[in-house]
């Protein structure tokens, strides 16, 4: 029969594990130090709506502390709120909009005064949350006029311009590349960075894209490492649909259609080809502070649980090399 000093003895070894038990559980939310981390709004539109604030208690409980906003401004106008209402919820969390997914007709000379307007339209909602970056998508490589020489000289040009504009509100702006946009493969990758000016335009890259485009994921990051202000890290790996591809929504891709063959094709942080832990280093060699989104376009689990695992991978893989 265990005697009292025994009883306290043991007593006393077994909460001495607690605090280190707790602190581990604590530790798998992403620590939020010089990188600190997003969600993108974009995942939520594959699956039925919901109350907006679902994708916030996602975001608590997972310890990813930004989003990325798209399709602005629809995105405040789809949930029912006003935007005074958006900046209650994101404040009374502790967390914080970061960016917008802003893209116009930037190879189209006649669009130039309307794109210009709406930046900064995007740009004055984003500062009011607090946030100084905008993310530039590149247009539709079918938009008319974007398959020329011209077409992508006028879309340089803009994003000079964009990024002029930006240093002129306290931010600043970087191009997203994108399959099935302007901006797409390792060429036109180096193409645009080289026809932008280093000091009015950055490189906000997207890790999946570059992979399924055939870039060199590490290599580009580690080339334009001085412009990128903001990144998506995002996992890949081409694999072809045996079925029909079904989101939660219900809406249905077929198989055989390029939409099918993409989202097959994005996973959770880890589970692909992406060398993150280089993308890692690269980072850590220019002391970046500042945010990286992982956009996850599909959730095979849903969100809260591949955002768990993908935070799991950022403590365990990432944040050893840097934080």
């Amino acid at each position: 029969m265990m005697n009292r000093r025994s009883f306290l003895a043991s007593l006393s070894a077994t909460l001495s594990l607690l605090p280190s038990t707790l602190s581990h559980a604590e530790d798998l939310k992403p620590a939020n130090r010089n990188i600190k981390w997003a969600v993108s709004e974009a995942l939520w539109g594959h699956f039925p709506p919901g109350p907006f604030t679902d994708m916030l208690d996602v975001m608590t409980e997972t310890g990813f502390i930004g989003m990325r906003v798209t399709g602005f401004p629809r995105s405040v106008e789809r949930y029912g709120l006003t935007q005074g209402q958006m900046q209650s919820e994101f404040s009374k969390r502790n967390l914080r909009v970061v960016t917008i997914s802003w893209n116009g007709r930037l190879q189209d000379p006649a669009a130039r005064q309307q794109d210009l307007d709406s930046a900064r339209n995007a740009m004055k909602f984003l500062a009011d949350f607090g946030a100084n970056h905008l993310v530039v998508f590149s247009p539709s490589r079918n938009a008319p006029g974007a398959d020329t020489p011209a077409g992508f000289k006028e879309l340089c040009e803009r994003c000079n311009q964009i990024g002029e504009l930006a240093g002129e509100m306290g931010f600043t702006a970087g191009m997203h590349n994108h399959m099935g946009q302007m901006v797409q493969t390792q060429e036109e990758v180096v193409r645009f960075m080289s026809m932008t000016d280093p000091k009015l335009f950055g490189f906000s890259p997207d890790t999946a894209h570059l992979n399924l485009a055939g870039c060199d994921v590490v290599g580009t990051l580690n080339r334009y490492k001085h412009r990128i202000h903001f990144l998506d890290y995002k996992d890949s790996k081409w694999t072809t649909p045996t079925q029909d591809w079904v989101e939660p929504n219900g809406r249905v891709l077929p198989k055989d259609s390029a939409g099918a063959r993409f989202q097959n094709s994005i996973y959770d942080l880890g589970d692909g080809q992406v060398d993150f832990p280089g993308c890692h280093r690269v980072l850590k060699s220019v002391h970046f502070r500042g945010w990286i989104c992982v956009d996850l376009d599909t959730a095979r689990l849903g969100p809260l649980a591949d955002y768990k695992r993908c935070g799991d991978y950022i403590v365990n893989k990432l944040e050893p090399i840097y934080l």
